[in-house]
C-alpha cells in the first residue's frame, strides 16, 4: 500500500502542477485584454489546450522510471485509486483531478482499461452547490436607485485600464435595465448576483450574474470592449438566456475565467442556462478534458435510459468520415474512413491535424468544437445493421467487435445539427431561406477572417442551428488562407480557341464557387446577391491581406442591436 500511496501522491502532484499553469495562464487574460495583447491571447489558447497533454505525458514518463505498468498485477491499480481517492476528500477541484487521473491511466493502457475500479467513471461523489458560492459570487445591494447598483459593480470589479465614460455607461446600464423590467420588476428585486470571475475571449470581457425576484431569476450580463486607447466601455447589457446561450455555444473559443472552485462556478452557469448539460459549461470554461468525462458520464445514463438504434445521420455521406447518431442524443459521431477517394489527396493523420487545427483556434461561432476520443465502447446490439455493415465497410480498421460490445478505436464527437442542405430542400419559408444563405455567406467570411480557408465549401458540408445560425463541421479540407492563391479563371485572346487553364496544386478559382456552395438557381442567385464579392479573387485577397497583417477583429456572439452603440445599416460583418 505504500507504493500505491506514492505513486497516488505523484498524480496528485502532477495534477496540482497542471492547475496552476492552466491558472496562470488563465488569470493572465485581464492583462492580455488591458492591454490589447490579441495575438498573445490566441497563443494563450493554444497553451493552456497544450499544456494539458504536455502534463499526462511528463507524470506518465515519471512512473515508467519506477514501474512497468504492463507487468502490475490489477490489485495495484485499485490500491492506487483508493489511495488517490482519499486525496480527493477535501480537494477544490476534485473533479478536475479525477479526470486527470483518468488521462494518466488512459495513457498508460491506450484507454482499453475503462474500469470503475480503476478509474473514475463515474465520480467519487455528487457535487452539491452552495458550500462554496460565497468564493464565487459577488452580492450587490438592491435597495437603492439602479444607477446605484451599477456604480457599486464597478466599485468592486477593478482594471487596470481606465473607463473611457463611466458616467455614460451607467446612464447605458440603467435605462437598458429600465428597459427591460418594469417598474414592478424592479421593485421586487431581491438580490444581484455576480460571478467573482470575468469572462474574457477574443476581443471582449463578460461579467456574468443573474437578478433575483420573487417569482423568476433571469439573466444579468455586462459585455465589456476596450478602445484604440485601452478605454475599457461597457457594449451591452444581456438579460435574454438565447443571448447567454449563444455567448456559451459549442461553437466558441473557450473562456478564460479564473476561479479555484470550477464545480461552484458550474453550478451557478447551470441555473442561468438549465438548458445547458454540465459538460458543455465545463468545455466553454476551458476545462475539456473534464467536458469529456462528463459528457461520457451523461452518455453511459443515456443509453441505460433509452432504447433506439444508433443509426446513419441524416445527410449526404462523406467521403472522408462515415457520421452516425443515437437519434435521441443531441451529438454525432464521426470516424475516419479507411480509405479516401482519389480526389482528396489527403491521409488519417492530416485529417487529424486538422481537426486540432480547428481545436486551438479561435472559432468565432462558426465552427463546431469536436471531441476525440479513443476505443470508445458502444453497445453492439444497438446498432442499425446498415449502419454496422457501412462501418464495416468503410471504417474496418476503427472498428472492434468484443462480445456484446463494439469498439471505435478513435472517433470524433460533435454536436448535432440540421444539415444546410437537408434544411434548405425541405424549408418552405422564403424569409428563412433567405437568412439561411446569408448566414453561409458570412460563415464563410468570418471563418476566413480568422486565417482559416473552410476549402470544401459544398453547402452540405453546414449545419444549421435551433437559433437559425449556421456552422462548419467539416475541417479535412481546411488550411490557412496565405496556402491558397486565390485567381481568376485565366481565358484565350482567341475567342475560337478553347480555354486552357494553367493550374497550379494551391489554386483557387473563386468564379467558380457559385457552382458548389449551392445547387438550386434559386439559392444561387440569392447567395450572389447577398454576398457576391465572396465568387471575385480580389475579396478574397483582401481577406489575405487582412489576415497577414494580423489583425483581430471583434466577432461579438449576441445579436449587434444589442449594442449601445448600434449603427442600422451599418455591414454585419463588422458586428459578427
Amino acid at each position: 500500500m505504500q507504493r500505491a500511496n506514492k505513486i497516488a501522491y505523484q498524480i496528485m502532484s502532477g495534477f496540482d502542477k497542471n492547475f496552476r499553469w492552466f491558472s496562470r495562464i488563465t488569470g493572465g487574460a485581464q492583462e492580455r485584454f488591458e492591454k490589447r495583447l490579441w495575438l498573445e491571447s490566441r497563443q494563450a489558447t493554444r497553451d493552456r489546450i497544450n499544456h494539458y497533454e504536455q502534463s499526462i505525458a511528463d507524470i506518465v514518463a515519471e512512473l515508467y522510471e519506477i514501474i512497468n505498468p504492463n507487468q502490475e498485477p490489477d490489485a495495484l491499480w485499485v490500491e492506487i485509486k483508493a489511495a488517490y481517492t482519499q486525496l480527493l476528500t477535501a480537494h477544490p477541484q476534485f473533479e478536475l483531478a479525477e479526470t486527470f487521473y483518468n488521462s494518466v491511466i488512459g495513457r498508460i493502457f491506450n484507454h482499453s482499461h475503462i474500469d470503475n475500479n480503476k478509474m473514475y467513471v463515474h465520480s467519487t461523489r455528487c457535487y452539491l452547490p452552495g458550500p462554496d458560492r460565497l468564493h464565487v459570487i459577488n452580492t450587490f445591494d438592491t435597495t437603492g436607485t439602479v444607477r446605484n447598483m451599477f456604480e457599486e459593480i464597478f466599485t468592486v470589479y477593478r482594471f487596470n485600464s481606465p473607463l473611457a465614460d463611466l458616467p455614460r455607461d451607467l446612464a447605458h446600464l440603467d435605462t437598458g435595465l429600465r428597459a427591460l423590467l418594469s417598474t414592478a420588476q424592479l421593485a421586487s428585486v431581491h438580490t444581484v448576483e455576480m460571478l467573482k470571475p470575468v469572462f474574457y475571449r477574443g476581443k471582449a470581457a463578460y461579467m456574468v450574474g443573474r437578478i433575483c425576484m420573487p417569482d423568476e431569476t433571469i439573466p444579468f450580463v455586462i459585455a465589456l470592449r476596450i478602445n484604440r486607447f485601452h478605454e475599457i466601455f461597457v457594449d451591452a447589457l444581456l438579460t435574454d438566456r438565447a443571448d447567454l446561450s449563444v455567448i456559451f455555444g459549442f461553437a466558441r473559443s473557450y473562456f478564460m475565467a479564473d476561479t479555484q472552485f470550477p464545480a461552484e462556478v458550474v453550478a451557478f452557469l447551470q441555473e442561468l442556462l438549465p438548458n445547458k448539460k454540465q459538460f458543455e459549461l465545463y468545455m466553454s470554461l476551458g476545462f475539456y478534458k473534464h467536458g469529456k468525462t462528463e459528457f461520457y458520464r451523461n452518455y453511459i445514463a443515456h443509453v441505460a435510459a433509452s432504447k433506439d438504434n444508433f443509426e446513419l445521420a441524416p445527410g449526404i455521406k462523406g467521403l472522408v468520415m462515415a457520421v452516425f447518431h443515437l437519434p435521441s442524443y443531441g451529438v454525432v459521431f464521426k470516424v475516419i474512413k479507411d480509405e479516401f477517394p482519389e480526389s482528396k489527396k489527403i491521409t488519417r493523420d492530416f485529417v487529424k491535424n486538422r481537426y486540432r487545427l480547428v481545436k486551438t483556434s479561435d472559432r468565432v461561432g462558426r465552427m463546431a468544437d469536436t471531441h476525440e476520443y479513443v476505443n470508445f465502447t458502444f453497445p453492439l446490439d444497438r446498432f442499425d445493421p446498415t449502419l454496422l455493415a457501412y462501418l464495416q465497410d468503410t471504417c474496418a480498421g476503427s472498428v472492434v467487435i468484443q462480445g456484446n460490445n463494439l469498439i471505435i478505436k478513435h472517433l470524433y464527437i460533435e454536436r448535432r445539427m440540421t444539415p444546410l442542405n437537408l434544411y434548405l430542400n425541405n424549408e418552405t419559408d422564403d424569409d428563412k431561406i433567405r437568412h439561411a444563405i446569408d448566414e453561409l455567406g458570412l460563415c464563410i467570411k468570418q471563418i476566413a477572417l480568422t486565417n482559416i480557408f473552410p476549402g470544401d465549401m459544398l453547402h452540405k458540408n453546414f449545419g444549421i442551428t435551433k437559433h437559425g445560425r449556421v456552422i462548419f463541421y467539416d475541417y479535412d479540407e481546411i488550411c490557412y488562407m496565405n496556402e491558397r492563391t486565390f485567381r481568376s479563371i485565366p481565358r484565350s485572346d482567341d475567342p475560337f480557341a478553347i480555354d486552357t487553364l494553367s493550374v497550379g496544386p494551391n489554386d483557387v478559382f473563386p468564379e467558380q464557387f457559385e457552382h458548389f456552395i449551392v445547387g438550386k438557381k434559386h439559392l444561387k442567385d440569392c447567395l450572389k446577391e447577398l454576398h457576391g464579392d465572396l465568387m471575385t479573387p480580389e475579396y478574397w485577397k483582401q481577406l489575405q491581406a487582412v489576415c497577414q497583417e494580423g489583425k483581430t477583429l471583434n466577432f461579438t456572439p449576441y445579436n449587434p442591436s444589442k449594442s449601445f452603440f448600434y449603427e442600422p445599416g451599418k455591414k454585419k460583418i463588422a458586428y459578427l
